[in-house]
């Protein structure tokens, strides 16, 4: 029986008998970058709608304009079965296509650089062993003039910064280890780094929030306020291993994030993770005076809370741990940017659902109930109750982002 299943795995992983006998390492390679392309969440982007794993096809909504991720499975005529590992090397950390041809960076090979070479060959190993899907996808589906690949070599030069990543003297291996993971394969700042009007990242503020494509990805330093450094480091290691903690249940982007990447991490690199961003310098900005409650739009705000908030939020924001987020102290709630607060006010939410956390409680749509006075209204009472303090929500704001959420019902 252990020969039969031992064979099994063998034409699985695409090896002979006498291939893995002479090298016994290949199923350690193999393994190392099946758990580095869940690190690099490759499956997030290149899983297409037919199910196929890695054969491309899903739509990346950029603020450009659309790219279909490509097929990384290992067929020769419309995958990377055809590649060298030096031109699959070159794609991954220097974004340059086997043609010579520039990435557009909805690929994060800017942050892929700082992967090692040993790490980037292990994926192409594991790659190796999916099954090659023809599937031919045109990748590019930019308007003019985005859609000319050669404009991307000035891009390059402005954005790209190539090398691996160095270890930090003096930091702890652990740090070291999650600053690998932040700024390398997890590529945590395409998301949570603001951008330039080019969608380059703004290199002065690192992971201090920004928005992207209808969603706010919050800040992810060390400020007590706005970003981790109210949570101990085993609450932030909870909500990536579960996507919920006392404060927070991931929606949205970063749900798929915690299903498809986080949740299958080792708690090492979680906790790795963890110190390294808890280690973040904050934004030197001071808290805003949380406005009175005497004022009219606080009592209209907190009316609307205690009718349609309360019950699941409690009286005092606490909510309910692992099922409605807490209000109180909440640097969700209380971020510069308002988009998610909005959204999830206006269209609803669903958390996301994992083996530790299976429920995935959702927050109902509202849009339908309230007018953009009563969003703006009780958003603000939450933004400035409990401790919070936050500045007032613009009825004119919640409009705009109204019309938006509608013109995009399919998100």
């Amino acid at each position: 029986m252990r020969t039969l299943a031992a064979a099994g795995l063998l034409a699985c992983l695409g090896l002979s008998a006498a291939e893995a006998a002479s090298d016994p390492q290949a199923f350690d390679l193999v393994d190392r970058g099946r758990y580095l392309s869940i690190l690099a969440d490759c499956d997030g982007c290149h899983t297409g709608a037919n199910g196929k794993p890695f054969a491309g096809g899903r739509p990346l909504e950029t603020p450009f304009g659309t790219l279909l991720a490509p097929n990384i499975t290992p067929d020769r005529a419309t995958g990377i079965g055809a590649w060298s590992d030096d031109a699959f090397d070159r794609a991954v950390r220097s974004g340059i296509a086997p043609d010579g041809a520039h990435l557009y960076p909805a690929m994060p090979y800017p942050y892929y650089a700082r992967m090692t070479r040993e790490d980037v060959q292990a994926i192409r190993a594991y790659l190796n062993t999916v099954e090659p899907v023809p599937n031919a996808v045109t990748s590019n589906q930019l308007p003019f003039p985005f859609d000319i690949r050669a404009s991307m070599a000035a891009w390059h030069a402005l954005y790209f910064q190539p090398g691996a990543f160095k270890p930090v003297a003096g930091k702890p291996e652990a740090w070291n280890r999650g600053a690998y993971l932040v700024e390398g394969p997890g590529h945590c700042g395409v998301c949570h780094t603001p951008k330039t009007w080019l969608g380059g990242d703004k290199t002065s503020s690192p992971l201090k929030g920004g928005v992207l494509l209808g969603w706010f990805a919050p800040d992810l330093s060390a400020d007590p306020r706005l970003g981790v450094g109210g949570w101990s480091a085993a609450e932030l290691t909870t909500y990536l291993r579960t996507g919920h903690n006392q404060s927070a249940g991931a929606s949205g982007p970063m749900a798929e994030v915690v299903s498809r990447s986080t949740s299958q991490m080792s708690d090492a690199d979680l906790a790795a993770i963890a110190s390294y961003l808890k280690d973040q310098p904050a934004a030197a900005q001071a808290a805003p005076a949380a406005i009175a409650a005497s004022d009219p739009v606080m009592k209209q705000g907190g009316a609307i809370y205690h009718d349609q908030c309360m019950a699941c939020h409690a009286p005092d924001g606490a909510g309910v741990t692992g099922m409605f987020p807490a209000l109180k102290a909440s640097p969700a709630v209380q971020q510069s940017d308002v988009t998610n607060l909005a959204r999830v006010v206006l269209r609803g939410a669903q958390t996301v659902q994992t083996d530790r956390a299976p429920t995935g409680p959702a927050m109902p749509s509202f849009d339908w109930k309230l007018n953009d006075d009563q969003v703006a209204a009780v958003l603000t009472y939450v933004r400035n109750s409990w401790g919070n303090a936050a500045a007032a929500v613009d009825a004119g704001k919640i409009k705009s982002l109204r019309q938006g959420f509608a013109a995009h019902r399919d998100e």
